[in-house]
This record gives structure tokens, C-alpha cells and sequence, in this order.
């Protein structure tokens, strides 16, 4: 879990932003289930297959944009990621949520 009180920035430059939106688009071709959005909450379904690259998606991301808050739930059928704006930027969700 992130804190609510991180300065709401992405920190990765340009090629390093353009390379992340690149990896989860690939991530999201491979495995991507479903998802669905609840105001400042997006929720993101992804098959077992890709347990480990969804991991990494929280690890890459909780570093760069730290103001947003992430949970994983497991089974041993899918993984679904949750991850949620502060309420600070729930009017602005839509453009955090965009490369996901």
C-alpha cells in the first residue's frame, strides 16, 4: 500500500515512460482478463500465467508513481490487481489510469 500523501508525480522520463507504456501493453495482450473501473478505482483481472510480470507491473509502478495505492488478490486461476487514486485526484483518475 502507498501513502496518500506522495507528491503526485510520475517519475520516469521520456524513452523510460514510452518502454513502461510499451511493457504493459505487452502485459496487458498476454493476460489481460478483464477490467473494470469504479471511480478512482480501476481493477485489473490477469490469468495465473502472468503471476510473475503482474508482480513486477506493482513492484516498476509503486516506484514511479508512488502516489497511487496497489493490492494484489491470488487465486490459483487468476491474479486481479487493484489500484486506486487518492481521493486528492479522483477527478483526474482517468489520466493515471490511461496506460494501464
Amino acid at each position: 500500500m502507498t501513502t496518500n500523501n506522495a507528491p503526485i508525480a510520475c517519475t520516469l522520463g521520456g524513452t523510460d515512460y514510452t518502454e513502461r507504456l510499451a511493457w504493459i501493453a505487452s502485459l496487458n495482450h498476454d493476460g489481460l482478463l478483464s477490467h473494470e473501473r469504479k471511480e478512482a478505482t480501476l481493477e485489473l483481472r490477469y490469468a495465473a500465467t502472468v503471476r510473475d510480470r503482474v508482480h513486477e507491473l506493482v513492484r516498476k509502478e509503486s516506484e514511479c508513481c508512488a502516489f497511487l495505492a496497489f493490492a494484489l488478490d491470488e487465486s490459483r486461476d487468476d491474479v486481479r490487481l487493484t489500484i486506486t487514486a487518492p481521493h486528492r485526484v479522483r477527478d483526474a483518475a482517468d489520466m493515471f489510469f490511461e496506460p494501464f
